[in-house]
């Protein structure tokens, strides 16, 4: 369903509170996310970043919308001269020493997919599928020497 959120979930052999740091420290999301400028979460809170292939970047507006500690971070992501607006999560929960995560991209279907295949909800699995089961799994579990 074209209307339907992104949601995904993977466990990672890490506690919450490395799995927090990743997702909320700037530096640390550098080495697994976006490079961004500045980062905090706190509510309110506005940053940008360029992302995309070489040649079709796309600068990513967002706002910070809920920054629970430990637990949810949330943020609104729409693209600077496109219509739409969207919201991504990633709530964390504890299981023993490893920490469930589950993002949600919800509002997919407000971005002019039609006018721009780039925006289509398919591209957005795929990049959300390699983040969260390469880029930050390699960053929580790095592979033993």
């Amino acid at each position: 369903m074209q209307n339907e959120p992104i949601v995904m979930e993977r466990v990672f052999d890490a506690p919450v509170q490395k799995v927090w740091e990743a997702i909320s420290n700037k530096d640390e999301m550098k080495k697994w996310y976006f490079d961004l400028a500045e980062f905090k979460a706190e509510p309110g809170f506005e940053f940008s970043f360029l992302a995309g292939e070489e040649g079709k970047e796309y600068l990513h507006l967002c706002r910070v919308t809920e920054a629970v500690p430990g637990k949810k971070l949330s943020y609104t992501w729409r693209y600077d001269g496109y219509e739409g607006d969207s919201e991504v999560s990633f709530e964390l929960f504890p299981e023993g020493d490893k920490t469930r995560l589950r993002l949600t991209h919800k509002g997919l279907e407000t971005f002019p997919a039609q006018k721009n295949p780039d925006l289509k909800k398919e591209n957005f699995v795929m990049g959300w599928t390699h983040i969260l089961h390469t880029s930050l799994k390699d960053f929580l579990e790095p592979a033993a020497l």
